[in-house]
């Protein structure tokens, strides 16, 4: 009787076991689930509320056009907030740099594939000098970009003397309002976009299976196969539903290539290199990093070049996309591009936060934009709403942290 009652148990303490497993993965990867959640709950209000407007291809089209330059900034935010710092100058930086290449382009004739290199090296410049006195000065970062800010806002003045220069070529509008064609003939939907889905949705589920292959082979994995199997069938089904979307309209945008591009080489960087590894461990404890022997000065400062860089490529994006570069271009860009990074699970303190949790950050400030601007909700109410959403995800990560 004792071994029947026994074996009885067995069953039901191994449901508990698992049971248990599950909860406590789910508590230690809140913020990951989390945050997806938040944003198919909220494409799913929007949708219902809007009457299908929102996933109408024309919207979803203009939706990743208009997020397009907060999603290239917020990936070089990222990784500025894992080392521990924070940059309140982008968006400023963003409107120097589109004047800058009005003032080539239109202004001076230039070739715009000669003033698009010669603006990404000036971005990179004024990384360097901002990076600059951030590492090696130890100036807090906040007080460096607050008065790159306040200088390159000048500057964008004083470049195109208070009035609008454009429009820009169409070749230069390309790189905003381009759609990539369909290689095969086909026209509605385009083929070739459906193609790429099918590509992209199959090497998230190649790579995803053969990480988790060898974090089971190494004894370290511990996500439960019903949420392995749920992120990923649903990540590659909503891209194979985005792409049919998007076929069915003008096919893939251009900006759409280069985003997709620079999250999956980002991805790798943080992921998967000595580089990403030691800059979320500076984040984490820059005293114990530089104590390892590690160059903490070199990648705060090399952070900042990045960030520079992908700022003004952002700049080139939303001034094509404009077609005319303004004085006022980037107003308010940062914190949009701040509130990104942190709804998408980035820690104030650094050493947390992914790329993918930033994107989707941005996906979530968009799509709120984006639906309430249909629902006819002011800007005022608009503002609020953000603020709110902001504020309850630093609350979350607080908690978070205290619970933990």
């Amino acid at each position: 009787m004792t071994q029947e009652a026994a074996h009885s148990f067995q069953p039901a303490a191994s449901g508990s076991s698992a049971r248990s497993s599950s909860i406590g993965f789910i508590r230690r990867h809140m913020r990951e689930y989390g945050i997806l959640l938040a944003l198919i709950v909220i494409m799913v209000f929007f949708q219902f509320m809007t009457g299908g407007i929102l996933l109408k291809p024309i919207n979803l089209t203009n939706l990743v056009l208009q997020n397009s330059y907060i999603i290239i900034m917020a990936l070089g935010m990222l990784l500025v907030i894992v080392a521990g710092h924070i940059d309140l100058s982008v968006g400023s930086v963003l409107g120097f740099v589109g004047a800058l290449a009005a003032v080539m382009i239109v202004q001076w004739q230039m070739n715009y594939v000669l003033a698009a290199v010669l603006c990404l090296g000036v971005g990179g410049v004024i990384g360097a000098a901002q990076g600059y006195w951030v590492a090696y000065w130890r100036i807090p970062s906040f007080i460096v970009t607050l008065a790159g800010m306040l200088v390159f806002k000048g500057l964008s003045l004083w470049l195109l003397a208070g009035q609008s220069v454009g429009p820009f070529p169409g070749s230069f509008q390309l790189l905003s309002s381009g759609f990539v064609p369909d290689i095969f003939g086909v026209g509605k939907p385009n083929a070739f976009a459906l193609l790429l889905g099918v590509l992209v949705a199959a090497a998230i589920l190649f790579f995803a299976f053969r990480s988790r292959m060898r974090n089971r082979a190494g004894g370290h994995d511990d996500e439960p196969a019903a949420f392995f199997y749920a992120k990923n069938l649903v990540f590659a089904g909503a891209i194979l539903y985005l792409a049919y979307l998007l076929a069915t309209f003008r096919g893939l945008p251009n900006v759409l290539i280069v985003m997709a591009l620079l999250i999956g080489i980002y991805s790798f960087v943080t992921s998967k290199t000595t580089v990403g590894r030691r800059i979320y461990a500076m984040g984490g404890n820059e005293k114990a990093t530089k104590l390892s022997g590690i160059n903490t000065e070199r990648l705060t400062f090399l952070t900042f070049v990045n960030m520079g860089v992908l700022a003004a490529l952002a700049g080139l994006v939303f001034a094509a996309r404009l077609n005319t570069a303004t004085p006022k271009a980037g107003l308010g860009f940062e914190l949009d591009v701040i509130a990104a990074v942190f709804i998408g699970g980035a820690s104030m303190s650094g050493g947390v936060g992914t790329i993918v949790g930033a994107v989707i950050g941005a996906f979530i400030m968009g799509v709120m934009n984006n639906g309430m601007s249909i629902l006819g909700i002011g800007i005022d109410y608009q503002q609020v709403i953000k603020g709110l959403v902001l504020l309850v995800a630093v609350i979350f990560d607080v908690y978070n942290k205290n619970k933990g």
